[in-house]
């Protein structure tokens, strides 16, 4: 019997294929427990269109991405902080300091964690951040620490 999996079932199918399986097994545990449906021309349709919505998603989402990058480009994020000798600052500047300030100054909200940075910065100057906004897309951004008080 075709079906179609819902969900993913260990050493039978991912979510979204369509397998061949035995009659009992199909109706006595996969549809019985909501981890499969039968794989007719209704279920088979739906799930074409399914994919097509997902893919249209995908594609949205790397649109939005590849401009976002445009923009962070653009940007040069500006931060104060204390330095003692030779532009070695007191403590360092973190990605969460970067993203909110990204955030007041510049209104664009980025999560702190797809900023990567090796280390905090340490020192005065122009520092240039990665942060990977989709899989395929990653931006740079500037980041300038400048002496305060």
């Amino acid at each position: 019997m075709k079906v179609i999996f819902l969900k993913d079932v260990k050493g039978k199918g991912k979510k979204g294929e369509v397998k061949n399986v035995a009659d009992g097994y199909a109706h006595n545990f996969l549809i019985k427990q909501g981890l499969a449906v039968e794989a007719n021309t209704a279920n088979v349709s739906n799930l074409n269109a399914q994919k097509k919505k997902e893919a249209k998603m995908a594609e949205q989402e790397l649109a939005e991405a590849k401009k976002l990058k445009e923009k962070l480009e653009k940007i040069t994020v500006e931060l104060t902080a204390k330095s003692g000798e030779g532009g070695r600052l007191f403590g360092s500047i973190t990605t969460k300091q970067i993203s909110e300030e990204l955030q007041k100054k510049h209104g664009i909200k980025i999560d702190k964690r797809k900023m990567e940075l090796e280390d905090a910065i340490r020192s005065l100057g122009q520092t240039m951040v990665p942060v990977k906004l989709h899989h395929e897309v990653t931006a740079t951004l500037k980041v300038y620490v400048k002496e305060g008080n």
